[in-house]
């Protein structure tokens, strides 16, 4: 049964003991506040508040009527229970992961698992664009690493990813969605079988497209009607190829059945919405954007990794479902692994792991001096340990994200 919400947007200025906070005019996660909302208790809470945000919604259901501006107009109607709780995500018992290793331990097995999923990806794709069945044994043999690797460390293989140049886009996206399908998931705290299956529909999301003329996939510019209707027949071509290698499990066909549909209804093939779009499909669905906002394509150069977040955020509610994008952002960090970024001391740097604790203060590899030379010890800053011993005044922060290639700064070639 649908639940009631009155929520009503207010300066912040204009909070009042008792007022139930449910939204900001920004994302949670840049933010200290416990992201599902909470009760204002102190002055304390409003002062901190409007440190980060000018405007929030108050969710008039669930404040306490302490005050004239909480009390509606008169009515003979009782005042509602408030609602439930949000729809939880992820299994009802999640499995609790530790990273097992460092990021410097993980990353040559990372690098190894890499290396091994993009020959089997290319493979796949070779063996589709010669009518050739697709084979398990080749996806298996592709996911299984990438498994492994962010089991043992959340970081290593995206941190690895950021240093290494992308070849075929068709490959490099299936790895980079099994990858990202796997982390999230190990976020969500799905079981390391459901990882797998997680990671296999991510690497075969767009299988379908193998099938397709180059020329379309190359298309510099917008498609043409009917150019669109081609492209969108991918989705019946990857379902298709999957059933008929078999073994496929449920999971894997509704990523690839549903990575395209939206939360509003606006997407593709079956116009689905909200709920009638399984989980695995909603996670898809913004794993697949992220890493396409991310990478190079014929029409627009990549964004940052921090800036498609933000265009994610901008689409939620509409394209895609806010807890889900929300969740996304806790699992990859407000800045994630691979980000280009600028500290307050000028320096630039490439951030190397997430503090879960602290979204805001990653640890980075500091690339250039405050003048934005090269600076060639590539020293470690875990900005959260600085922080915590350090007067607040000396502590070192991150200012802003830089866009892939600021400063004429490119990982890739730079040998970290």
């Amino acid at each position: 049964m649908a639940t009631e919400i009155e929520e009503r947007r207010i300066a912040v200025d204009d909070l009042k003991l008792g007022m139930f906070v449910c939204r900001l005019d920004r994302p949670w996660v840049e933010t200290p506040f416990p992201l599902q909302g909470f009760l204002i208790h102190s002055p304390e809470q409003i002062r901190e508040l409007a440190s980060y945000c000018l405007h929030v919604c108050i969710d008039e259901l669930r404040s306490v009527d302490t005050s004239p501006e909480l009390r509606a107009a008169p009515s003979p109607r009782p005042r509602p229970q408030p609602p439930a709780p949000r729809q939880r995500l992820g299994p009802a018992r999640p499995v609790r992961y530790a990273n097992r290793a460092s990021v410097e331990d993980e990353a040559p097995r990372a690098r190894e698992a890499q290396t091994r999923a993009e020959e089997a990806a290319a493979r796949i794709i070779e063996d589709v664009r010669a009518g050739r069945k697709l084979s398990p044994e080749d996806v298996d043999e592709a996911v299984q690493p990438i498994v492994q690797s962010v089991l043992r460390n959340a970081d290593a293989f995206f941190w690895i990813n950021s240093l290494r140049k992308r070849d075929a886009y068709a490959w490099s996206h299936a790895v980079n969605c099994s990858a990202l399908a796997a982390a999230f998931g190990r976020h969500m705290g799905f079981p390391e079988d459901v990882l797998v299956e997680l990671a296999s529909g991510g690497l075969l999301l767009d299988v379908g497209k193998a099938e397709l003329p180059d020329a379309l996939l190359a298309q510099p510019g917008p498609l043409d009607d009917g150019q669109r209707i081609e492209m969108r027949r991918h989705v019946e071509h990857s379902l298709r190829i999957i059933n008929d290698a078999g073994g496929a499990s449920d999971p894997v066909r509704h990523m690839v059945r549903t990575h395209h549909e939206r939360h509003d209804g606006s997407g593709y093939p079956h116009g689905l919405r909200e709920n009638q779009i399984p989980l695995f499909g909603r996670m898809a669905a913004v794993v697949d954007c992220f890493d396409a906002l991310t990478s190079d394509r014929p029409w627009r150069p990549a964004s940052s990794r921090h800036e498609a977040l933000q265009q994610l955020y901008r689409l939620a509610d509409t394209q895609f479902q806010r807890e889900v994008v929300e969740q996304l952002t806790q699992c990859l960090g407000v800045y994630p692994t691979g980000s280009l970024v600028e500290l307050s001391s000028g320096e630039v740097a490439i951030v190397m792991a997430q503090n879960q604790a602290r979204h805001l203060r990653p640890r980075v590899m500091v690339l250039t001096n405050a003048d934005k030379e090269l600076d060639a010890r590539f020293r470690t800053v875990d900005l959260m340990a600085q922080a915590d011993g350090r007067p607040l005044e000396a502590t070192i922060y991150i200012t802003r994200t830089l866009e892939p290639g600021a400063y004429g700064l490119d990982p890739t070639e730079l040998y970290l």
